[in-house]
């Protein structure tokens, strides 16, 4: 089975409740990209990339597209199997892995139609058929995080994130305070993330002002020199998340003992063939993380739920997907959808959504 076309589809995704908030921006709207890939044999593979602003990683919509144009007529005829199409994508065009992964997924729903199992089937076997999720809550005044936090541990999420930074610390300190009363004795696990927005002394001043308060430390500084600096002086574990850009840091940092865990995006390390990589390593390691992404619809959530029902559940620390912050679906049927704090991950061959017909409109490219 090859690949005999290419097309590529742009779709608006406006940020449900007004301002999506983190340390170094906030988002109103944010435009997802969608491939289409048509094999010889007539069946399609949809794959999604949507990055969270341009601010957030090296990644923004418009890249995605000129990526895709660029990579598009070099991957005709090129076989589905994930091998060999990594090896003509990184022929094609140097890095770029937030839109390979977009044909990395496409691939793999093509390939699980194509032989009648589903993603999780080529990743290796789902281990469940449910998958916890956890809540994001952006940065926003204390009282109000807290009361957040009430809400969502009343809907049944297993873990909090509560995003910091952009702000002064003693505002980041009383926000995770809060939360931690909120959350004391529930069982519900708490994260709090700082997307590369604080300081090394700003980081080190809150772990040791919530000394007493149970949670991971997620990416709070921007390099993975500053997180070797503070590791060692922190009061709590330490992940790894915007850092985390492909299969090599990973086997760095978890080798060398520099992170006690991962948030990992499936489309910051190029799509599911080096996601499956990055569970083993961390299986290896015995080392929790996530299995996410930054935003987007029912393609890239059922890529999430698919390589989470493939982890360990023991080191899953849970699949963030966006339903929460969009409207709507792209398969209205079989979309994605958080019950409870967890996703149910979706049958049928390959990803198991297909998009309603003429839901993207024409292409922005094709070949």
């Amino acid at each position: 089975m090859k690949i005999a076309e290419v097309h590529v589809h742009q779709h608006g995704l406006p940020v449900r409740g007004g301002a999506y908030k983190m340390g170094h921006s906030e988002v109103r709207f944010l435009t997802s990209t969608l491939v289409r890939l048509v094999a010889d044999n007539g069946l399609v593979g949809w794959g999604e990339t949507c990055p969270i602003g341009p601010l957030y990683a090296e990644a923004h919509a418009a890249g995605a597209v000129a990526a895709l144009r660029e990579m598009g007529p070099g991957l005709l005829g090129a076989d589905v199997l994930p091998v060999p199409l990594h090896r003509r994508m990184d022929g094609l065009l140097h890095g770029h892995r937030y839109a390979k992964a977009a044909v990395d997924i496409a691939a793999h729903d093509l390939l699980g139609k194509h032989l009648g199992v589903s993603v999780s089937d080529l990743l290796g076997g789902a281990l469940v058929d449910r998958v916890p999720s956890y809540a994001a809550l952006g940065v926003g005044p204390p009282d109000d995080t807290a009361r957040l936090a009430a809400e969502k541990r009343a809907e049944g999420y297993p873990r909090l994130q509560v995003k910091i930074g952009g702000r002064p610390v003693d505002e980041d300190v009383a926000a995770v305070r809060k939360v931690g009363e909120v959350l004391r004795g529930t069982g519900v696990r708490l994260a709090v993330d700082g997307n590369r927005s604080l300081g090394t002394r700003d980081a080190l001043l809150l772990s040791r002002e919530c000394a007493d308060v149970p949670f991971v430390l997620e990416q709070p500084c921007d390099t993975l020199d500053e997180l070797r600096a503070i590791r060692p002086l922190l009061a709590h574990p330490l992940y790894a998340d915007e850092s985390s850009t492909g299969l090599d840091v990973v086997v760095g940092a978890a080798g060398t003992g520099l992170v006690d865990g991962f948030g990992v995006k499936i489309t910051r390390v190029g799509g599911l063939h080096p996601m499956r990589a990055v569970r083993d390593v961390c299986a290896a390691r015995n080392l929790p993380h996530t299995c996410d992404d930054s935003w987007g619809g029912d393609i890239i959530a059922a890529a999430c739920a698919h390589v989470g029902a493939t982890t360990r559940p023991e080191l899953l620390d849970g699949v963030w997907i966006a339903a929460d912050g969009i409207d709507g679906h792209y398969d209205d049927e079989h979309g994605v959808r958080i019950d409870a704090g967890h996703i149910a991950v979706p049958r049928g061959p390959g990803l198991g959504v297909e998009p309603a017909d003429g839901r993207f409109g024409d292409p922005v490219a094709s070949c």
